[in-house]
């Protein structure tokens, strides 16, 4: 086992050269930032909080805190690979995360460079999961659900908000559920607070009933649902040079320190369009989930729990085979189970969420969404476009839609065909090409009719 910290400074030496970075300037300031953070260590008996504080007090007096958040995050994962190697019991930071039940950990390195820690921590501190008077009872359904083979993710995010209002509200642990229920949905005014207290009834309904099947089932009231389906966002159909120009600005996308990211962007929106893709099925897409042969991408237990295979054009292929032979030639993995888009740092692939910023950010370059906020055209939006788009090509070149429906579904990976015709959004076109269409096969119709009156 080895031992640190140590004087020759040799454990630092050998991460960082695992760490594999490809320039020498990386790996030098990946040492000094470790080498300081030792000299602290050496000047106490333990690794601990205090430890932490100590090197982040000395560094502050030097160092911007968007600089420290990085270097942080250095210390974080070089205390974290201390721990693997049994060198160390515990990453204090996954220690402090465990007594305050905190999400990040950047928050708690944030919190340790304040001059009141403990006050920053007591701050940031959230409420046990499901620790509330309901909570067991919530928890349980839960498992219960996911027992019978439902993910039950977002329902159960419903049940922790509503785990935690109770817990800031031990007032309410004496009252009656319908009060409970009430005080809920008065905590907050918005339309989807209010569709989401009335798909929370409905779970400790259906919660109460497992545990007493002799209570009578509760009737659901449509009309919060309905409030908030009727202003929901309409989406944007991207036009053909609207995606065309997103293209472009992908292949020529600033990144002088990823030679392979304009590449990688580029061929992520292609699939995210052509092959109407969702971000976390472009994300989870694996080297080995291409077959070169047969035209085909597979993409693995997604949503509805479907997994499907998708035959692409040939000039989609190409784009993919020409990103695949410079992702070889710039280092990529070859192992099958290695991500697909792939990238020199972490652990090698993009996440949704890194995925999604990149391509939000072509469509903010590309004018078509704001610079700031949520507002204007979503990602999700191109594969409303790709359905749209598709169906308007079927009516241009004499195809009727309405054949073609089940396999566009199972293409989207959707159940049925009710789940794709929420992506069919009327546009100018789609109307017009329908209305030629109804043109022509109805007008000898009302030829004939108008044939026989006479």
């Amino acid at each position: 086992m080895i031992a640190w910290p140590d004087s020759e400074r040799r454990v630092i030496a050998d991460y960082v050269r695992d760490l594999g970075m490809r320039t020498e300037l990386a790996r030098t300031v990946y040492r000094q930032i470790l080498d300081s953070f030792q000299t602290v260590v050496e000047r106490h008996a333990i690794i601990d909080r205090s430890t932490l504080k100590a090197w982040l007090s000395e560094r502050t007096r030097y160092w911007a805190p968007s600089t420290m958040d990085h270097h942080a995050r250095v210390v974080d994962r070089f205390l974290s690979y201390l721990a693997g190697e049994a060198v160390i019991a515990a990453n204090p930071i996954d220690v402090l995360r465990t007594d305050y039940e905190i999400r990040t950990r950047r928050s708690i390195w944030r919190a340790l460079a304040t001059t009141n820690p403990d006050a920053a921590l007591a701050a940031l501190r959230r409420p046990k999961p499901f620790g509330s008077v309901l909570g067991a009872m919530m928890r349980d359904h839960i498992a219960l659900m996911r027992n019978r083979g439902y993910r039950y993710t977002t329902q159960a995010t419903w049940c922790l908000r509503f785990d935690r209002y109770l817990q800031a509200h031990p007032d309410l642990a004496s009252q009656p559920m319908e009060v409970v229920l009430e005080s809920w949905r008065a905590a907050r005014s918005t339309r989807n607070h209010a569709a989401e207290c009335e798909r929370l009834e409905g779970i400790m309904a259906k919660a109460l009933r497992h545990k007493d099947p002799a209570l009578k089932a509760r009737r659901p009231n449509p009309k919060p649902l309905q409030e908030v389906a009727r202003h929901w966002r309409r989406p944007h159909i991207y036009s053909p040079a609207d995606v065309r120009r997103m293209l472009d600005l992908a292949r020529s996308y600033p990144s002088p320190r990823a030679p392979l990211r304009p590449l990688t962007i580029y061929t992520m929106l292609l699939l995210a369009y052509c092959a109407g893709l969702r971000r976390s099925e472009i994300a989870r897409l694996d080297l080995g989930d291409v077959d070169l042969g047969a035209c085909t991408i597979t993409i693995r237990e997604t949503k509805f729990f479907k997994t499907r295979i998708l035959p692409l054009s040939e000039s989609v292929m190409a784009e993919l085979v020409a990103y695949m032979d410079a992702r070889r030639r710039g280092g990529g993995s070859q192992d099958q189970g290695s991500g697909l888009f792939w990238h020199e740092q972490g652990d090698h692939r993009y996440t949704p969420t890194a995925t999604a910023w990149l391509l939000v950010d072509i469509l903010r370059r590309a004018d078509l969404k704001p610079w700031r906020g949520k507002v204007g055209p979503r990602l999700h939006d191109l594969r409303h476009s790709m359905v749209v788009n598709r169906i308007l090509e079927w009516y241009r070149t004499g195809i009727n839609p309405q054949d073609r429906l089940p396999f566009l579904a199972t293409y989207m990976g959707h159940r049925d065909i009710h789940s794709t015709l929420v992506y069919i959004t009327v546009t100018q076109d789609l109307l017009q090409e329908a209305s030629e269409r109804f043109r022509v096969l109805g007008a000898p119709c009302l030829t004939l009719t108008q044939e026989g009156r006479s």
